[in-house]
């Protein structure tokens, strides 16, 4: 049997091993292939039976071209990238990486807010040009200091890492207001579940962790950020296209949001054009809030897990 990596080098950029995937059958680790060149990828999985992707599409074109696929592991929890209905009528299953990430992105979350909070990389550096030293006062400071207790924290998204980011948030002092889309299995009791329209018109701070569906897709939008109160604090490290971003880059200018800080655009890596780049008041971060060594080495682990169950004949986090 053989194993291709097509991208592996997120994953492992030499901090981790594929030792463990070298035990299991001959194995090709790509740092990168091309994402929008199908020839390539067909030509890099070759007569391979077990196919291990994070962001290269493995479409239909690319299923029809390589016979020998017998397996598809997506090294990630989204799964877009593969043509899942179709490997289904091809019996290939797809498998991914659930809950690898849980508490770095929601610390990354967190993070992102404390940031726009505090603005301690700016300060750092302000102190660094002499800034402080020519001062006339004890201190300074350049941007409003926020302080986050007695505030209200609305979480669009009560999966694992909303829930976890929720937990920080009420350890922090601040109320709690989640939608699902869905009810919500035995919420925290700290935290209330509201309608989509409350939670935007109570909530200083909106932080999104919902998954990009059709019904998801732009749910940050000028028609939704008007509900929102003056002021507002937008936090986005979930997926790119909740957010419709020139609808946010006016509502940074104009005032309405205060601040946003995302670690996702709707197209990776971000074009020079992004209206965010340019964009008042707005963080942005290189979609790291799964990157942590701790969280690579569980997506390594849970890899091979999955591959040995399938091969086993008891296949693990299936998602066709």
């Amino acid at each position: 049997m053989k194993i291709v990596v097509l991208d592996g080098y997120t994953e492992n950029p030499n901090d981790l091993s594929w030792e463990e995937l070298e035990k299991i059958a001959e194995l090709t680790v790509y740092d990168r292939t091309k994402v929008d060149d199908h020839s390539e990828i067909i030509r890099r999985i070759g007569d391979a039976d077990l196919i291990l992707t994070n962001k290269t599409p493995i479409s239909r074109e690319v299923i029809d071209a390589c016979p020998s696929m017998r397996y598809i592991g997506v090294l990630a929890t989204g799964y877009n990238v593969v043509d899942v209905a179709y490997a289904r009528e091809k019996n290939i299953p797809v498998t991914n990486i659930p809950a690898y990430g849980t508490d770095a992105v929601a610390q990354f979350a967190i993070a992102l807010l404390l940031e726009v909070c505090h603005r301690i990389g700016h300060h750092d550096r302000a102190v660094k040009a002499g800034r402080w030293a020519s001062c006339e006062d004890f201190c300074f400071w350049d941007y409003p200091l926020i302080e986050l207790a007695g505030k209200t924290m609305g979480i669009i998204g009560y999966g694992r890492i909303g829930r976890r980011v929720a937990e920080i948030a009420n350890a922090l002092g601040m109320r709690i207001l989640v939608n699902n889309g869905h009810p919500v299995k035995d919420p925290a009791g700290f935290a209330e579940e509201v309608s989509l329209s409350r939670l935007f018109t109570e909530s200083d701070v909106i932080s999104l962790h919902c998954p990009l569906f059709d019904s998801t897709k732009g749910i940050i939008n000028k028609d939704s950020i008007a509900q929102m109160k003056d002021g507002v604090i937008i936090i986005n490290n979930s997926r790119g296209a909740l957010i419709v971003e020139q609808d946010l880059a006016d509502a940074l200018k104009s005032g309405k949001v205060q601040a946003a800080a995302v670690d996702v655009v709707s197209e990776e890596p971000i074009k020079e054009t992004n209206p965010l780049l340019t964009a008042e008041n707005c963080l942005i971060t290189p979609h790291i809030s799964w990157a942590p060594l701790e969280a690579r080495r569980r997506i390594m682990e849970m890899t091979v897990q999955n591959l040995r169950n399938y091969l086993d004949g008891n296949p693990t986090n299936v998602v066709n």
